[in-house]
């Protein structure tokens, strides 16, 4: 489905559905480039956390003042993935009773009706991102660093791949020398990063220096691929994805 050109705005709405509390939420997502730029508003709510005690919540990882408020401008190098995510995606009938997200085109500043996305995961995942922009731009996270290094024959190999969601940006350091690549190369590398299982009583808290590749996700802890991360889907090898992603980019830089 094409974009009209009068439509000036989208407002995406997110329901987590049957996942429990303290993970469950909602959230409205308003975009408006009407005016050249992007003008965002974002309300997040975390539900059902009565059921729970501080505790329970504080033992997931949360805290108790989760719900997020925002208002103002993200970089206008979001408009263009949006609008081009839209012309590609199709509708469908199907409900969404357990969870899912909702789209409402805004043309001239008038709502042209609720729609829901067949590629309900794209956009939940354009969403998401867009969130992390707000996030790095109010300084409430900071943006994702993994360093990689590889051992063989002796010869030590290291870098560091940096994903700057605020102004949409994937940035490279090697022997100190930084670069620009690909935003969407990074961030399917980044999708089997997050796939394997990370056993974090074998991680340590400075990387290898043996024959081997090893990985650490901006939480301080080194894993040695293969042995400290393993994968959790037989029909999906995230290990040798990871391995394979970043040897490319030692190889080309």
């Amino acid at each position: 489905m094409s974009l009209p050109p009068t439509t000036t705005g989208l407002v995406l709405e997110y329901d987590s559905g049957i996942l429990p509390p303290p993970y469950s939420h909602v959230f409205r997502l308003a975009l408006d480039w009407s005016k050249g730029g992007l003008y965002t508003q974002l309300d997040l709510h975390y539900t059902d956390r009565e059921e729970l005690t501080e505790q329970e919540i504080f033992d997931e990882g949360f805290s108790l003042e989760d719900d997020y408020r925002y208002q103002g401008n993200v970089p206008s190098v979001w408009i263009g993935p949006v609008k081009q995510l839209f012309q590609t995606t199709r509708w469908t009938k199907k409900g969404i009773d357990e969870g899912g997200i909702t789209l409402t085109p805004i043309e001239e500043g008038k709502s042209e009706g609720l729609k829901i996305p067949s590629n309900q995961e794209e956009w939940q995942m354009m969403a998401q991102d867009i969130i992390q922009a707000i996030y790095e731009l109010e300084k409430k996270e900071a943006p994702l660093t993994v360093q990689y290094r590889k051992v063989e024959r002796e010869v030590i190999l290291d870098l560091s791949l940096t994903i700057h969601f605020s102004n949409r940006e994937a940035v490279l350091v090697r022997s100190d020398v930084s670069k620009k690549i690909s935003w969407e190369g990074a961030i399917d590398l980044m999708k089997f990063v997050f796939l394997p299982d990370y056993r974090y009583d074998q991680a340590k808290d400075t990387p290898g220096n043996k024959r081997g590749a090893y990985i650490e996700c901006g939480d301080g802890f080194w894993h040695e691929l293969g042995k400290g991360v393993v994968n959790t889907h037989a029909s999906v090898d995230a290990v040798g994805k990871i391995k394979a992603g970043f040897d490319r980019l030692l190889e080309a830089n």
